[in-house]
Parts: C-alpha cells; sequence; structure tokens
C-alpha cells in the first residue's frame, strides 16, 4: 500500500467511527426526550384524575353551568389526545405545539371553573372531593413545571446537537427532526 492509500483508508476510517458515534448521540438524546416525556405524561394523569374527580363531585351541584364542566371534560379529551400523540413521537415539535395549544384551553376551562367556585365558596367547604381536588391540582403544578422543565432541557440538548456542524450532515440524511418544547 502507498502513503495515499494508508491515509485514504485512515480517513475513511474516521469519517465512519465520528458518523457512528454522533448518530448514537443523537438516538441516546433522542430517547432521553423519551423519558423525559413518561414523567410529564405521569403528572398530566395526575391532574387528569384530580379534574375528573372534581367534575364528578360538581356536576350534579353545577347543573345551571353544564358548559363550564363540559368545557373542561373536552378540554381534558384534548390534552389527552395531544398527549397521546406526543407519546407516540416525543421528538415531534408539531405534536408538541398541538399539545401546548390543548394545554392553553384546559387552562382557560379550569379559570372559569375556578371562578365558579368563588362565587360558590361553600362547594369548597362542603365537599371533601372538591377540596381534595383543588389540593391535588395545588399539588400537582409544580411537579408538572419540573417535569416539564426536564423535558424541555432533553429537548435543547438534542436540538443543540442537532444544529451543530458537521452533525447537522446527519440529521438531515438520517432524517431526525427539531425537538418541540412545552
Amino acid at each position: 500500500m502507498t502513503g495515499g492509500q494508508v491515509g485514504a483508508l485512515i480517513t475513511g476510517a474516521v469519517l465512519v467511527f465520528w458518523m457512528v458515534g454522533a448518530y448514537n448521540r443523537l438516538v441516546a438524546l433522542r430517547n432521553a426526550i423519551g423519558g423525559a416525556w413518561a414523567q410529564v405524561e405521569e403528572q398530566l394523569q395526575r391532574r387528569r384524575q384530580a379534574l375528573e374527580a372534581m367534575v364528578g363531585a360538581l356536576r350534579p351541584v353545577l347543573q345551571e353551568e353544564p358548559t363550564a364542566l363540559d368545557a373542561l371534560v373536552g378540554a381534558l379529551l384534548q390534552v389527552q389526545a395531544a398527549a397521546d400523540a406526543v407519546r407516540a413521537r416525543p421528538v415531534s415539535a408539531s405534536l408538541v405545539t398541538v399539545l401546548v395549544t390543548a394545554e392553553q384551553v384546559l387552562g382557560n376551562a379550569l379559570a372559569r371553573l375556578l371562578a365558579l367556585l368563588e362565587h360558590h365558596p361553600q362547594l369548597r367547604d362542603e365537599m371533601p372531593e372538591v377540596a381534595q381536588g383543588l389540593q391535588a391540582l395545588q399539588d400537582a403544578e409544580p411537579r408538572l413545571a419540573f417535569a416539564r422543565q426536564l423535558f424541555n432541557d432533553a429537548a435543547q440538548a438534542y436540538n443543540d446537537a442537532a444544529r451543530q456542524f458537521p452533525t447537522r450532515l446527519l440529521t438531515q440524511l438520517y432524517g431526525f427532526g427539531t425537538a418541540g418544547r412545552l
């Protein structure tokens, strides 16, 4: 072998090792997003259970305000559908955007329900399910915020790695997308 052939062989080997290493790093970062998503999903599930219990307890009492409860239930279903879609593809920025929008709809519906409870303070005092649901919501929000931050940190690390040159060439070649943030 000539010196040029050896140099070409070494260059090719270095290129292959770099490609394998960069690909594996992107896969590991993508998997970290999936792991972080599992924590977000667990907190979303806890919040949903608390809200469903509250709606079940309040439905017979707030018969004059069925639209507020129906809006909350509809928003919960919307969040659940979006969360299921994100579970299938946690790196998809468009699916995460749909979830963020559904979360905003849920926030508006929840604000409306909380305003109703302000007008009917006896419901919190007389109905332990409502008081427990409100406490569960209060407890869930910091946990959900922490899980979202972990997800966002994992997404940022993945996006940073995917945007760096020359790894960016691999992201285009193998179809690694951009991760969304909550």
